[in-house]
């Protein structure tokens, strides 16, 4: 259900960026999501199709790249690829960490078209 919350943000982020840019259409929005967000990237799919009809999203490509759980051992300072079951130094088998990536979710890049004016060209 959060994942509605999230989509709306992300829904009106976009638009809002799209407008100051002066874009016609939002193409594609490729997000980033970390392992550990607990989003679910057909929820927030579903609800994105759902949002986005009637506005300048309507129809984008949602591209999601999951960030993987990364963490760094405090101990001995290795930086290390994490399972959400096992944050253990692979190491030095430290157990005082710092997560450093696997949390993230945000807009990395949107495609847009630019707008049509009444003679058919885009803006000068």
């Amino acid at each position: 259900m959060h994942e509605l919350a999230i989509t709306t943000s992300l829904l009106t982020i976009a638009l809002d960026q799209a407008r100051a840019a002066g874009a016609g259409r939002i193409v594609s929005i490729r997000l980033k999501v970390g392992e550990l967000t607990g989003y679910v990237p057909e929820a927030v799919e579903t609800n994105f199709r759902a949002l986005s009809a009637g506005t300048a999203a309507e129809g984008a490509a949602l591209l999601i790249e999951r960030a993987p759980l990364r963490c760094t051992c405090r101990a001995c300072g290795r930086e290390y690829p994490a399972r959400p079951d096992d944050f253990t130094c692979p190491d030095c088998r430290g157990s005082a960490i710092t997560i450093t990536g696997g949390r993230e979710m945000f807009i990395e890049s949107m495609e847009v078209e630019s707008p049509v004016t009444p003679q058919g060209k885009g803006p000068s």
